[in-house]
């Protein structure tokens, strides 16, 4: 039996189709550029080869090079004024609502970036509470180590939560430390994941 929702943030409670990510994308390219001292289009190429060795660009460049200033890293990703890029959605507090279990956020984002997306949305007080990538000590999903405090957190066996992602990875880290997943894929992009998907998350119902 299901007891607690868990939500990814970006591109899960809003649609893919929204500028943040590549808003986000490029940030991350033009700051990585400038600690390795490479063009925007080789630290493009470099994240791109070794993100699927980690679950943040942050991740990364903390094990790979030495890299320690995390909020200043933070604080260039993730200005002030980006939850511009997504739309308020009129139909998704009710929806949220209509949801007859505890909610929750797991992002690999800081607590700022969630905080200002949650309300730009208008639905920051329909979750019991936020897991940030701090909250998982800068090391975020799909990490085991952060998925079961998570789930500790929460306080239920994994069983009995649920967990919505966009990203095939994180939704399977989710599984295999024994909660239930669900991809949600807006544009079809993970024909073959193997995962149990939607393609918003107006259709999580079905899973429930």
């Amino acid at each position: 039996m299901l007891r607690a929702l868990i939500f990814d943030l970006d591109n899960t409670l809003y649609p893919a189709s929204a500028a943040m990510e590549a808003h986000t994308i490029a940030r991350m390219n033009e700051y990585t550029a400038r600690l390795l001292g490479t063009s925007i289009e080789e630290a493009f190429a470099i994240r791109r080869e070794r993100m699927p060795h980690y679950g943040t660009t942050l991740e990364w460049l903390m094990a790979e090079h030495d890299f320690i200033d995390s909020e200043h890293y933070f604080s260039y990703v993730h200005p002030a004024g980006e939850e511009d890029l997504v739309e308020f959605d009129p139909a998704l507090g009710s929806f949220l609502d209509s949801l007859p279990l505890p909610k929750y956020v797991f992002t690999n984002a800081p607590m700022e970036h969630a905080d200002r997306v949650l309300k730009k949305l208008r639905i920051a007080d329909k979750f019991q509470r936020v897991f940030d990538v701090r909250f998982c000590k800068l090391k975020g999903k799909p990490s085991a180590r952060a998925v079961d405090d998570v789930i500790a957190a929460i306080g239920l066996p994994p069983e009995e939560t649920l967990f919505a992602d966009d990203i095939p990875r994180y939704v399977r880290g989710f599984i295999e430390r024994g909660g239930k997943g669900v991809l949600v894929d807006h544009f079809g992009k993970h024909p073959d994941s193997g995962l149990p998907t939607i393609q918003t998350i107006y259709q999580l119902p079905a899973y429930l």
